[in-house]
């Protein structure tokens, strides 16, 4: 019996590659297209690929077709035009995070995709890191009781990252939404939405670049639990996403580049009747971008038709959160975020 496939479009060879080595993985995915606006990353790409054809226009390959989902791999502030142009010609979409750099964008994606035929799914891969998975899957089984607090970080030196579109004066990617959104879509994955962001932010290390390169935010939830996401973009370390649960019975340490996590529950009583607290390792995968799990849940969904998990809705509000955090940055007061349903 032939394996039915999902026909994949690819634009953008970043992140791209990783997605394209994803369709590579998954038998019920192929690549039948691919567009980058540099010709030689299209034709080198695409020849790589085994592509008889490449593509460095977005809409010429729009109107060519011959594919079932388009893999946006693309510069955060054009995702508002190419998502909602594939989505009115029909297509399925994978976009990468952030969903946009505003609210206005991904309020914008948000209509497009609730009226549109295909699926639309964001990119948030946090939810696809083998140890963040497990981390969730300890949370929801109540072996660390409620949560109370819970912090996470997205440390990532963005000193020799020379793409333009990263650095772009007039459409202006803040760290907290370009890459600390990873952070705080990790955070609401694993807690909720916080209600209300205090938070602070600098520019201390990457003084010639437009943007305040460290920032640090404080978060209120419902039922009294907090949270803390600090973003640094021009920190001297490896890249980690180091994250901390705390609850009523236990405490998972887990990372997005360690080979295990490490979950604290109460033990028995020592000789002086404290609680010990034995260290219980899990082994994970290293994988902190996991493209293949991405790919295959596109394929899932659109040969099973079944419900996204991750919406344009579940993009947007992470969004809703780095702005408000942005604006308390920049009022110095607390601050809402603006979600949409």
């Amino acid at each position: 019996m032939e394996t039915k496939q999902v026909r994949f479009a690819v634009v953008g060879g970043g992140m791209g590659k990783a997605h394209i080595k994803g369709i590579d993985e998954i038998p019920e995915a192929i690549l039948t297209a691919f567009c980058d606006i540099d010709e030689n990353v299209a034709k080198t790409v695409s020849q790589e690929a085994g592509l008889d054809k490449y593509y460095t226009d977005y809409y010429e390959m729009l109107r060519d077709g011959g594919f079932d989902c388009i893999v946006l791999c693309t510069p955060d502030q054009i995702h508002r035009e190419q998502c909602v142009a594939a989505l009115e010609a029909g297509y399925h979409v994978l976009c990468e995070k952030p969903l946009a750099l505003t609210m206005e964008d991904c309020r914008a994606i948000d209509a497009a995709a609730k009226t549109a035929k295909g699926k639309f799914m964001v990119g948030q891969i946090c939810r696809k890191t083998p140890g963040f998975i497990k981390a969730k899957e300890l949370i929801d089984e109540g072996r660390i009781g409620e949560i109370f607090f819970i912090e996470s970080e997205y440390a990532h030196d963005y000193a020799h990252i020379v793409s333009p579109w990263r650095w772009d004066t007039v459409n202006l990617r803040p760290a907290i939404t370009g890459g600390g959104c990873h952070a705080v879509d990790l955070i609401r994955w694993l807690a909720g939405d916080p209600i209300e962001v205090m938070a602070y932010s600098n520019h201390k290390c990457l003084l010639d670049k437009p943007c305040d390169d460290a920032t640090i935010s404080i978060l209120k939830f419902e039922n009294n639990v907090m949270g803390k996401v600090f973003c640094s973009i021009g920190c001297k370390r490896y890249y980690t996403m180091r994250t901390v649960i705390y609850g009523t019975k236990g405490t998972i340490i887990c990372d997005n580049r360690s080979p295990e996590i490490t979950l604290y529950e109460m033990g028995e009583l020592d000789d002086n009747g404290h609680e010990k607290y034995p260290a219980k390792p899990f082994p994970v995968d290293i994988n902190h971008h996991n493209a293949t799990g991405e790919i295959k849940d596109m394929c899932d969904i659109i040969l099973g038709d079944l419900p996204v998990e991750i919406t344009a809705a579940e993009g947007a509000n992470t969004v809703a959160v780095c702005e408000a955090i942005l604006k308390s940055c920049e009022t110095g007061k607390p601050t809402a975020p603006e979600y949409i349903k």
